[in-house]
């Protein structure tokens, strides 16, 4: 290993110390004000922007100027590609949790709930379903995007590229994803009750397994953009589509919605994809 070469990690290694010192005071701040005074969005929305925050800062003290952060536009297909990768293993994932009696599909008292939101008592059900979905699929998604691109500058936009100087893609992925997974424990923790470990345990898989296509995603672009897309489908489609027209069982809990087994399974089967491509093309 030549001097420059030992430089370079070294400086890459203070520099990702220097984040999250930075992060983790931040976050700290965030965390109590959710945990102990209200879950309050404007609290959450605080929390996603400790990441960029941080990076902010970090470019800063190291006299670095924001136009590293990969946030150009011009994706295309490839972004397209991107917000549509989450909608399908989502999708697959629900289905076969309603196919194999997992869950119940099409809860009627949330067609009910979205009719009225929408003031549309005199609709029919499927009318008022596919409205709203694609009402979510398109302005829910944009609107998710004003706190997602939060976290998205700090992990994508400037945690993987850091890693990127010491390690390869795939623990790139991993290490990125389990530092992203937890982040979020305390609010886990705090309110998973006495589910609280499982729900660690799932959803670090699914975070992990997103990691490695966000990364690929973010190495294949370079830039954030397709990431967001990504990040902002899996919440809308999870959250607010597909959890909502799901009927709970005794089961749905661990199989589905956004600690469930199902959709860590059929991500992960989304990440070894990703992840083979990723090395055939050298990423």
């Amino acid at each position: 290993m030549t001097d420059e070469t030992q430089s370079s990690r070294r400086d890459a290694w203070s520099t990702i110390f220097t984040f999250m010192l930075i992060l983790i005071g931040l976050s700290i701040v965030a965390h109590f004000a959710i945990i102990a005074l209200s879950p309050s969005d404007l609290y959450v929305g605080a929390l996603m922007w400790c990441p960029a925050v941080a990076a902010f800062v970090t470019w800063k003290i190291q006299g670095r100027s924001l136009s590293v952060l990969t946030w150009k536009a011009g994706t295309g297909k490839l972004g397209l590609q991107a917000y549509f990768v989450p909608v399908l293993y989502i999708t697959a994932a629900y289905f076969l949790v309603w196919s194999l009696g997992l869950a119940g599909f099409l809860n009627e008292p949330a067609i009910e709930s979205w009719a009225n939101e929408l003031g549309l008592k005199e609709a029919n059900q499927q009318g008022t379903m596919l409205l709203m979905i694609f009402l979510l699929a398109t302005i829910g998604v944009l609107n998710a995007s004003a706190t997602i691109i939060g976290e998205e500058i700090g992990w994508r936009g400037f945690l993987i590229w850091e890693l990127r100087k010491l390690y390869s893609f795939g623990w790139v992925a991993i290490i990125s994803g389990l530092i992203w997974a937890a982040w979020h424990y305390p609010i886990i923790f705090a309110y998973g009750g006495n589910d609280a470990l499982r729900h660690i345990a799932f959803f670090t898989i699914i975070i992990v397994g997103m990691s490695i296509i966000m990364t690929y995603f973010t190495f294949k672009s370079g830039n954030i953009w397709p990431a967001v897309a990504i990040h902002c489908a899996n919440n809308v489609y999870v959250q607010q589509i597909f959890t909502p027209i799901t009927i709970e069982t005794e089961t749905t809990a661990f199989w589905a919605n956004e600690y469930g087994l199902m959709i860590g399974i059929i991500i992960w089967l989304f990440a070894i994809y990703y992840w083979r491509r990723a090395r055939l093309e050298g990423l």
